[in-house]
């Protein structure tokens, strides 16, 4: 991609109505753009990154079996009259038209049942696993943190179906492994935590997967020897004691939700006469699981710990480009080690701005967050080198051109 065709530009000032740090770094450099508040648009820089983060989801999840599909965000209210949540949610958006109502998608439990009873019967059609990508809209009284806490966002929804309790418990934990998959891989593993919840209505805990930054709403409480958390709001539950090891929770963090894990047993199942025939011609009510993770909030959380005074610091798996190359008035030789790096399959933004000086290039750099940047110069030319710096380090080193793909591989 070149810099010069960008359709968007960073900003000199971070917005000063914001006071979160991935709202302010996301749209100083031009990857959202915020409509109203809790509400904002991907911008194409902030849509390469997202793509990133749902086809690192999309893998894991196929690994554990899910198929994929798309539900729609408008939902009859008679599907959430059975459930009894049309009442129950102060932040369902509910809409009327012709003396009809609607609600408009804050998750897909109402979908997903009266799809899976048309194709569940019997023993032998469980287990199902099935996972969208997919618009959620939630009334959020107070809409902040910039996209990670918003009215509109983008959101995982994976949901299982089984016979019994053991093979949910068995798909649970495979579910459990691949979240944690998807954390390492954008960056945040080691700051993120298998995390006991409250189970709400559905069972006595839930659990979520909470990332340590000072930005969280929440609080957990972190066992150092399980390096597992329990959330704040079930402590006095637990006796501040440890669920697995029953040791003394010895840390208390902030942190903020990236993805959350039900065991929903009948709740949805039965409104919806979901039930199968087991081995022995008994009729039985399907048990369900529900998997969610945030993408655009995920984003959000990665640029909160993953970022500095000058900007943002992409990890490599979810940056935008892998490499950021600058020209500095040696255009014909750049132009040749973008087409090289190109060709190698590597990612690369090339900025090819001519009326830009070199001290607002390398600021714009260091905003974007690629993980590596190329300086072309007449000085590194003469020993046909290029500087080569990682975003997230601060030395810089000069590299054979001949050198540079091993090197960014």
């Amino acid at each position: 991609m070149l810099y010069s065709q960008f359709f968007t530009k960073t900003e000199r000032q971070a917005p000063s109505d914001e006071v979160s740090i991935n709202a302010k770094l996301l749209i100083q450099a031009g990857y959202v753009d915020k409509l109203m508040a809790g509400v904002y648009s991907l911008l194409p820089l902030g849509l390469r990154v997202y793509k990133k983060i749902e086809q690192i989801i999309r893998e894991e999840m196929d690994a554990i079996g899910g198929q994929e599909l798309v539900m729609p965000s408008l939902q009859p209210k008679e599907n959430w009259e059975k459930t009894g949540r049309w009442t129950a949610m102060d932040d369902l958006y509910q809409l009327k038209v012709d003396d009809k109502e609607y609600a408009i998608g804050p998750t897909h439990e109402e979908v997903i049942a009266p799809i899976a009873k048309r194709y569940i019967s019997s023993y032998k059609d469980l287990p199902k696993y099935a996972y969208q990508f997919q618009t959620k809209f939630r009334n959020e009284k107070r809409a902040k943190s910039g996209v990670m806490r918003g009215r509109e966002f983008s959101m995982k929804d994976l949901y299982s179906f089984h016979a019994d309790q053991a093979d949910l418990d068995n798909f649970y934990e495979k579910a459990i492994v691949a979240y944690k998959n998807v954390f390492k891989r954008c960056g945040i593993g080691n700051l993120t935590y298998l995390t006991y919840a409250s189970g709400g209505t559905f069972s006595k805990y839930s659990h979520e997967f909470q990332t340590l930054t000072r930005a969280g709403e929440d609080l957990i409480y972190i066992c150092e020897q399980c390096k597992v958390a329990i959330n704040k709001e079930i402590l006095d539950d637990l006796k501040s004691k440890c669920p697995v090891c029953g040791g003394n929770i010895l840390r208390e963090e902030k942190a903020v939700e990236v993805g959350n894990i039900f065991k929903l047993g009948t709740k949805y199942t039965e409104p919806f006469d979901l039930f199968y025939t087991d081995k022995d011609g008994n009729k039985k009510l399907v048990i369900m699981g529900c998997y969610g993770i945030g993408l655009t909030r995920l984003m959000g959380a990665v640029v909160e710990v993953s970022s500095d005074d000058k900007g943002i610091i992409w990890p490599e798996a979810v940056a935008p480009f892998k490499v950021n190359l600058i020209s500095l008035n040696k255009d014909a030789e750049a132009e040749k080690i973008y087409k090289d790096l190109r060709s190698a399959g590597i990612e690369v933004l090339y900025d090819d701005r001519s009326e830009v000086s070199a001290g607002e290039k390398f600021a714009d750099s260091d905003l974007i967050g690629c993980p590596w940047r190329v300086v072309v110069s007449g000085k590194t030319l003469a020993e046909n080198a290029v500087e080569v710096k990682q975003r997230s380090k601060e030395k810089c080193e000069i590299i054979k051109i001949n050198d540079l793909i091993k090197t960014l591989r």
